[in-house]
């Protein structure tokens, strides 16, 4: 990974001179090789350099791979596919031993290709058909190669691997050795082709210039002599084709690396380093890891306030029941509380302990974006909640307005017209029935008036306290209720005694016009530092906070006295609202 403040970790440090020196090695071991076949005079010499060429190719990706990504296995395959090329061109060397050792491992950078294409990008063989087809490589390469040298005294100098002359034996072997080679290539493809109508459209991007070139080196092996012939091209020329197009393998996941799919990467011991220097700011820590386990598409995600969902950095909700078929998670945990979680590319990396080992480095760093994901959604809460509490009184001062000017204003207009035709009555024997009409119009608009004051600030609640209202508020209930108190003695703040009043009245006009509910249960338990309420019916259920303008405005009322809004609503079980509010000692 790119080290910010140049921190580098000593195992990062061993490493890169550790491949330093396979690289120096390597390239003396090709540089020797070619320099004996160009001292052959072969007319093909060209062709035979192109198996230590190969072999450099594979070296060279290898190594960056092994660089970028320390604990991922694709590295050390390049490597040993170099390692294959570079023992294959000892076969058109001068020395017997050595040729004999070629010749016996001829195709071993067959079944590398075809392990490498398969290990892609995670290096882990991630299904069974992978790892059967590249044990059936590697059976092509080891053991179906034995005819081809067994009964064949001219594969080897002075037939020294051979047993006899048998060109019928030989034949089979060869056929045998050429069909199933056939079939992994084939298979090999169809895995490729698999995944690619799988991946999603950014994994596509960055593998199909591999898989598809893949497919086309894979593919000519088996199928080059047989067309190569009708196409015009000698055997030599179909043989450097093959080894041009596998040499190229490499060259096709420089690309696939490039395009984001092999992200620079380093070890979890290089990362701590990382996040231990003072560039490891908390923005860049999702940056780091998704470079550390070569994912560029990994995500970190915090849990919420209650540990039970996660949210994202800016603290909106992350719904983990929505993600894909190839994207994992795993919980990180800071002692014994789950503090957040990484969601990866399982296809990229496939080791979740591997991704647990990175989430613990990078907790601390985690939990502080937890703690700054949670401000910033309660800081979003807040204004939202401040923002719904001065809606609901506009709307509460609209209504008492309205009920005003359309009720209790036409009838005090009303009661002022007939006072006056009343003035103007003299010694009639209709004016006691006036007075009267006129007294009774008072009344009713006496009540319309205490009707107003009633829903602003009920006579019960301020004379007598919260239970005494509450008692009220049940006995006028049309349907079954039972009210349980539980230590509420004498006054609570008055804050505290109107929201509650609240919550119970909301609860209970929702039972009666809502839930369909039969009976009601509301329920008053004062606790040491704060009061419990609860009112529970055995309607339709299916309330929810969002529902409607009631609860949340109460859930918004509650929250702003610090308190706690819990509704329970499963469709035909009935509703359980359960509020906390503080009350002091």
């Amino acid at each position: 990974m790119p080290h910010r403040g140049g921190v580098r970790s000593p195992l990062a440090r061993a490493l890169v001179v550790s491949l330093a020196l396979i690289g120096a090695f390597g390239a003396v071991v090709a540089g020797v090789e070619i320099a004996l076949f160009a001292d052959q005079r072969d007319a093909r010499w060209w062709l035979l350099a192109l198996f230590p060429a190969g072999g450099l190719v594979y070296l060279a990706g290898g190594l960056e791979a092994w660089r970028r990504r320390p604990s991922n296995r694709t590295g050390p395959i390049m490597v040993i596919g170099a390692l294959s090329w570079f023992v294959v061109a000892l076969a058109n060397t001068a020395t017997p031993v050595l040729v004999a050792v070629g010749v016996v491992l001829a195709t071993t950078p067959l079944a590398v290709v075809v392990w490498l294409l398969h290990a892609f990008p995670s290096g882990r063989l991630r299904s069974r058909t992978s790892r059967l087809t590249v044990v059936g490589g590697f059976v092509v390469s080891f053991v179906l190669q034995v005819p081809t040298y067994l009964f064949d005294p001219r594969a080897s100098p002075g037939g020294m691997l051979s047993v006899g002359h048998r060109a019928d034996l030989l034949s089979a072997g060869t056929w045998l050795q050429r069909g199933a080679g056939l079939v992994v290539m084939l298979v090999t493809a169809g895995v490729l082709v698999d995944r690619l109508r799988s991946a999603t459209p950014g994994q596509r991007r960055v593998l199909l210039p591999l898989y598809a070139y893949g497919i086309l080196a894979v593919l000519a092996t088996p199928l080059g002599p047989l067309l190569g012939p009708s196409a015009g091209l000698s055997v030599a020329q179909v043989v450097g084709l093959q080894i041009v197009l596998l040499a190229g393998v490499p060259v096709a996941l420089a690309t696939a690396m490039l395009r984001g799919g092999f992200a620079r990467t380093a070890e979890i011991q290089e990362l701590s380093a990382w996040l231990a220097s003072s560039a490891a700011t908390p923005e860049l820590v999702a940056d780091a890891l998704g470079r550390a386990l070569g994912d560029p598409s990994l995500q970190v995600v915090y849990a919420s306030r209650d540990g039970r969902a996660f949210v994202d950095g800016d603290g909106a909700a992350f719904d983990t029941s929505a993600l894909g078929e190839h994207r994992g998670l795993v919980d990180i945990e800071l002692g014994s509380r789950r503090i957040g979680a990484i969601v990866y590319d399982a296809t990229v990396v496939d080791d979740a302990e591997l991704v647990r080992g990175a989430g613990q480095v990078a907790a601390l760093a985690i939990d502080h974006d937890r703690l700054t994901a949670e401000l910033r959604a309660s800081h979003a809460d807040l204004q939202q909640s401040r923002a719904r509490l001065v809606e609901a009184g506009d709307r509460a001062r609209q209504r008492i307005a309205q009920d005003l000017h359309d009720g209790l204003q036409v009838e005090l207009v009303l009661l002022a017209l007939e006072a006056q035709q009343l003035a103007r009555v003299d010694g009639s024997a209709d004016l006691p029935g006036a007075a009267t009409r006129l007294r009774l119009g008072i009344d009713g608009a006496a009540r319309q008036l205490r009707g107003v004051v009633h829903a602003l600030m009920p006579a019960a609640l301020v004379e007598r306290g919260l239970t005494a209202a509450i008692e009220d508020l049940v006995d006028r209930m049309p349907l079954p209720t039972r009210l349980a108190v539980t230590a509420v003695d004498g006054r609570l703040p008055a804050p505290v005694e109107r929201t509650a009043y609240f919550v119970v009245a909301e609860a209970l006009t929702n039972a009666v016009k809502h839930a369909a509910a039969e009976k009601v249960t509301v329920t008053l338990e004062r606790a040491p530092t704060r009061l419990v309420i609860g009112v529970t019916d055995d309607g339709v259920g299916g309330a929810t906070q969002e529902g409607g303008a009631g609860l949340h405005g109460l859930a918004d009322r509650v929250d702003a006295l610090g308190g706690r809004f819990t509704v329970e609503s499963p469709a035909g079980g009935g509703t359980r609202l359960l509020v906390e509010l503080p009350c002091g000692s």
